[in-house]
């Protein structure tokens, strides 16, 4: 032990640097001053804090805090030749908005993580968007927001709410095509299994549709502008299931069948409503969630009820 000790009391600096690159490449998140101090427990505070320094000016390392402290992670060589010339705040806001990723992160968020003054951040942001290694994207979730993301990442589709909207303005006719065209292609099918003319049983399975076999038939009919996913068609059937046209069947399926997930595949066939339904049910008060707190003077009213106008403007 005792000739362990004295080689790492000896270590210069370029074998400290080395070691706390190694730390960072085995510890990918980020390493914390007790991390390098458990490593090499001899080693002098000084020569620590010289060889971080020194990684730090040459851009190896990033800076970063978190609730137990500093942290040093590792830098890649694209990440480092972008934010050259940079000072260490702005390469901590710029961290902070990478390790955000897709979903992008709130201003209010990067000022709580960087710990920096506002109108320092809001500095730092402007000067990043500038140098387009950033961008701002507004969400959906709140519309007088931003949140920010590296500048060529493809924001997630809770940020942008994906297929169904353009602009942040939900595409009510879009959706309303796809419904219709997703229930005639099941609709059809429905039809020419009753004219097969075969058994009731046969009849029924030969009604049924994969999601994925809906989802080839929209792509083929090449009305959308973007590219639908199996999710977003799936999303589009469950409206046609809410609406009661169309009823899901779950079945067991080999693993790597067309359209299986988990060991189950979903089936969808189109149906005719067997008994229409009342017209209170069909009238706003017969579907509204808030009907027992709806009273005339009251906040939720009969007279500035929304639905209700919209109801009756046919």
């Amino acid at each position: 032990m005792s000739d362990v000790t004295v080689k790492k009391e000896g270590m210069d600096l370029a074998e400290v640097e080395s070691r706390i690159k190694a730390l960072c490449q085995q510890f990918p998140h980020g390493i914390t001053d007790a991390v390098i101090q458990n490593d090499m427990p001899h080693l002098d505070p000084q020569q620590r804090a010289l060889a971080i320094n020194k990684l730090l000016s040459l851009g190896q390392l990033d800076l970063l805090r978190n609730s137990s402290g500093l942290l040093y992670r590792m830098k890649d060589g694209q990440g480092a030749s972008k934010m050259k010339g940079s000072d260490n705040q702005e390469k901590l806001v710029y961290q902070v908005i990478e390790d955000a990723g897709n979903k992008g992160i709130w201003s209010r968020d990067i000022r709580f993580k960087s710990n920096l003054p506002l109108t320092e951040v809001n500095k730092i942001l402007k000067n990043l968007e500038s140098k387009k290694l950033i961008k701002a994207v507004k969400s959906v979730a709140a519309s007088k927001k931003k949140v920010y993301m590296l500048y060529n990442i493809q924001p997630d589709r809770s940020v942008t709410g994906g297929a169904w909207y353009s602009d942040q303005d939900f595409e009510s006719e879009f959706v309303e095509v796809l419904n219709q065209q997703c229930f005639k292609f099941l609709q059809s099918k429905a039809e020419a299994a009753k004219d097969s003319k075969q058994s009731p049983m046969i009849q029924r399975n030969s009604s049924l549709a994969t999601s994925h076999e809906v989802w080839k038939y929209i792509c083929e009919l090449g009305i959308s502008k973007v590219d639908l996913s199996m999710d977003d068609i799936e999303t589009i059937l469950n409206t046609l299931i809410y609406d009661g046209k169309v009823e899901l069947t779950v079945i067991a399926a080999k693993e790597g069948t067309v359209g299986s997930v988990d060991g189950q595949m979903k089936l969808y066939r189109g149906v005719n409503a067997v008994l229409l339904p009342t017209g209170m049910v069909r009238t706003p008060c017969g579907l509204c969630p808030v009907f027992d707190d709806c009273q005339e003077g009251g906040e939720i009213s009969p007279s500035n009820c929304i639905y209700m106008t919209e109801w009756l403007d046919f």
